[in-house]
């Protein structure tokens, strides 16, 4: 089926055109109809699957068959995400898509001045695209009124939990007066997130869309290397040398860490750009308008941004530090291999990370494949003088500070 076929407005299909948007993928051919038809919706589905667009497509296309005029006289619906990148992206999608139709959107979200986005929400919304904490900080103004929201969307409702909203999500429902339509949709699930489903929506009407049994998309190949935590950057510098035309996602544990990576890459004429939460909007915004403009081909984050990169052409992801949390694996190496798109994933594993990759291996219940190195190939990455040595000292001490917090940690919840 196409998407020429469906029952929604011509001018979306337009647009859809446009967009190169030919066919459904599976989770928007799963999920539009139950939208349309006004049901509750928890929405499973991996990462680069296309899943902003199965709710933006129904919820613009509900809006502007309401509306008589482009005249906006409330919010109909309320998007809620957990980062300003994520909130700026999906913001993106619902305003490519709505193009020409009746369907006003705005993204509202933290790190700026207020009064023009108040300026914005006065001149009348349709969509609001919002973190929590900008949202409720305007609530509170009396800026926003939800007298005329009929549906919630709460995307990456896993994050969002992780982040304790779950208070904010049952405030947000409590302050819905009217009927409204709940939409749930994430890339990975847990007990938490289906209570918190069950518990927040009409439960005769919830559908539930259960994600392949990988959950990792099979257009990426992702592998394991194994690399001592001090020969990590020699690795990294070798691959971007060896990769020089190819966009990167590099993956760290901590902002401090990004730092560092993003100078020791300068200091061997790499260019590159890091995206963290010490960053001001300005800079996170300028950052990740370099890389989506190919300005600069390397682009170094936190987990923080994880969920909020969708650009669709990054050849590669490396996890420089294999991810804390198992989940946020599966949306690390989602940056790549999106939509049609093939990509490729590698994750630099020292030895004291091995607990973290069975963790890893578990959750996705099955191994990641090891791109071996043999010793002489080795040997050859990491001739380098003692004065880069030095370097690494500072990157080395951080990691073991961190690993003996983390075995402190794990041996207190085994007693």
């Amino acid at each position: 089926m196409k998407f020429d076929q469906y029952y929604i407005s011509v001018e979306i299909k337009k647009n859809l055109a446009q967009l190169g948007f030919k066919r459904p993928t599976d989770i928007q051919f799963k999920s539009i109809p139950s939208i349309l038809n006004g049901e509750d919706v928890l929405a499973i589905a991996q990462t680069g699957t296309g899943k902003t667009a199965a709710f933006a497509i129904p919820i613009i296309d509900k809006i502007h068959r309401f509306k008589t005029s482009k005249r906006s006289y409330g919010i109909k619906c309320i998007v809620m995400v957990p980062t300003r990148e994520l909130a700026l992206q999906i913001g993106e999608v619902f305003k490519s898509i709505a193009r020409h139709t009746k369907t006003k959107v705005f993204t509202l979200h933290g790190g700026i001045e207020q009064d023009a986005q108040i300026a914005k929400l006065q001149d009348g919304i349709d969509v609001l695209i919002c973190t929590p904490g900008r949202m409720f900080d305007l609530i509170n103004q009396e800026e926003i009124h939800l007298d005329g929201v009929t549906t919630l969307v709460l995307d990456e409702a896993d994050h969002m939990l992780d982040l304790g909203f779950i208070e904010d999500i049952k405030y947000i429902k409590k302050m819905l007066k009217h009927r409204h339509q709940t939409l749930f949709f994430s890339a990975t699930i847990n007990d938490e997130i289906k209570k918190l489903a069950y518990s927040q929506v009409k439960s005769e009407a919830i559908r539930i869309q259960v994600s392949p049994k990988d959950r990792v998309s099979k257009n990426i190949s992702h592998f394991v290397m194994f690399v001592e935590m001090d020969d990590k950057r020699l690795f990294l510098t070798r691959f971007m040398q060896d990769h020089p035309d190819g966009k990167v996602i590099v993956f760290v544990r901590t902002k401090v860490r990004a730092e560092r990576v993003l100078k020791v890459l300068a200091r061997v004429a790499i260019d590159a750009v890091s995206i963290h939460g010490d960053k001001d909007q300005q800079e996170r915004t300028e950052a990740m308008r370099q890389f989506r403009a190919g300005e600069r081909r390397i682009l170094i984050a936190t987990d923080i941004s994880a969920r909020g990169i969708d650009v669709p052409d990054v050849d590669y992801v490396i996890n420089y530090d294999l991810p804390e949390k198992v989940e946020n694996y599966v949306h690390r190496v989602g940056r790549t291999g999106r939509g049609v798109n093939k990509g490729e994933a590698i994750s630099f594993c020292s030895a004291e990370e091995k607990v973290l990759l069975d963790e890893i291996q578990t959750f996705l219940d099955k191994p990641i494949a090891v791109m071996k190195v043999s010793k002489d190939g080795y040997a050859e990455v990491v001739k380098v003088s003692e004065t880069a040595k030095q370097d690494l000292r500072a990157l080395v001490q951080e990691h073991d500070t961190w690993l003996n917090k983390k075995s402190k940690k794990r041996k207190g919840k085994s007693l």
